[in-house]
């Protein structure tokens, strides 16, 4: 498409998105949407580690956790806002990413995958076991009556719907600026040859953490956002690894590598999800769980790359 009409479209795009709270005012619709953005934001996040830079991760439930359990932990024990909660969630990711980063790059292809899934793992027994933040009980968030901004409690979810919509937005934007700079060749370049790279004078390990700390960030902050959206967390709820491998598949199906791909991937499996479960959940034993899965293993078997390179695909043959 011509810049011209894609712009004019996407500001189409960002209008309807704005107005539709205003048209959906009962819960649920708004709740969907709020989950969509979430899991977009949270796909978009991991896509800049896996997609862009090469390195499947597994275990970004950590991250998501990071961001949680830090908010929760400063506004239980020392009143402090939401906010610098979540400011401080994102700068500890960062933190844990590097650490976690230095010995696991040093494992390639599903070796790292694997050793991000036992990292996972570790930290959820570790917390589960961990009494001073809940352990296994959780944490419930202290509830808010005025309702406030500085809060971040509200009586509306137009105002979470806003606030979801902004870290979306936010995801995004981080990630066309990669995509488009220095970083995101070499990303690329990682992610089709580690040791050609290496070879043009590439710094891989350095950049691989970089790719890793952005995408922990970008985590957190969606684990923050989670947390006052739901009042309560738990190492069930925040630290699965069924929640990382949702995050990945959800950019599978959208197509990895690209910057809508997890947004369309979300807008897909989010209300099929929801949708599923409402309708067979109950008393279909699981049958939502296999469409969810049939639909993927259709998906990688039509067209690896996700709908994003079969809708190119399409384009290519009808141009």
């Amino acid at each position: 498409m011509p810049r011209p009409l894609t712009f004019t479209a996407g500001l189409v795009a960002l209008a309807l998105l704005l107005t539709f709270p205003l048209v959906f005012t009962l819960p649920y619709p708004r709740d969907v949407m709020i989950r969509i953005f979430l899991y977009a934001t949270l796909a978009t996040a991991w896509n800049v580690l896996a997609g862009y830079c090469g390195q499947i991760s597994l275990g970004h439930a950590v991250f998501f956790g990071t961001g949680a359990y830090t908010s929760t932990v400063l506004v239980k024990s020392l009143g402090l806002t939401p906010w610098a909660g979540m400011l401080a969630g994102a700068a500890l990711a960062v933190a844990l990413s590097q650490v976690i980063g230095y010995p696991v790059f040093r494992l390639r292809g599903h070796y790292f995958a694997i050793a991000t899934i036992a990292v996972g793992e570790i930290v959820q027994t570790f917390m589960i076991n961990w009494d001073w933040v809940g352990g296994a009980r959780g944490l419930f968030i202290p509830i808010d009556r005025t309702g406030s901004l500085l809060a971040f409690q509200f009586r509306d979810k137009q105002v979470y719907y806003y606030i979801a919509l902004g870290l979306l937005l936010l995801a995004l934007w981080v990630t066309r600026r990669i995509e488009r700079s220095r970083t995101g060749y070499y990303f690329r370049a990682i992610r089709e040859d580690q040791d050609a790279a290496a070879s043009l004078g590439i710094p891989v390990a350095r950049y691989k953490q970089r790719a890793m700390a952005v995408s922990a960030a970008l985590t957190a902050l969606g684990g923050t956002f989670y947390a006052q959206y739901i009042l309560f967390i738990d190492p069930e709820s925040v630290l699965p690894l069924s929640l990382s491998i949702l995050i990945c598949l959800i950019a599978v199906l959208g197509g990895v590598g690209t910057l809508w791909g997890p947004l369309i991937g979300a807008a897909i499996l989010v209300p099929l999800g929801e949708a599923t479960r409402i309708y067979l959940g109950g008393t279909g034993k699981a049958i939502d769980l296999l469409i969810y899965g049939f639909l993927i293993m259709v998906i990688s078997v039509v067209q690896p790359g996700g709908i994003m390179a079969l809708a190119q695909r399409g384009r290519r043959r009808t141009g």
